[in-house]
């Protein structure tokens, strides 16, 4: 199942999601929440895949979409430079 999308087909298939399955963005990173914890981004698409009855390139997506969204999530957005601390005031 492992397919890389351009990030333009990405972006359109991720739009669609919540039309397609009736459910959306939160309560499919939700459910990869509670899932069975697995680590690599083919086995939790699979398994997307075959709990839900998705087709394999939503659940790639879905995968691909959680993870990006995570990673940002966890890294903490850059100060700008005209911005100061208050301990430099």
């Amino acid at each position: 199942m492992p397919v890389t999308h351009s990030p333009e087909v990405h972006a359109k298939l991720i739009e669609r999601i919540p039309a397609v399955t009736g459910r959306g963005l939160h309560e499919w990173f939700d459910a990869l929440d509670q899932g069975p914890g697995l680590l690599r981004c083919s086995d939790r698409a699979y398994w997307l895949a075959d709990e839900y009855g998705l087709p394999p390139w939503y659940a790639q997506a879905l995968v691909t979409e959680y993870d990006r969204r995570r990673r940002n999530r966890s890294i903490p957005a850059p100060r700008r430079a005209d911005e100061r601390s208050p301990e430099s005031a």
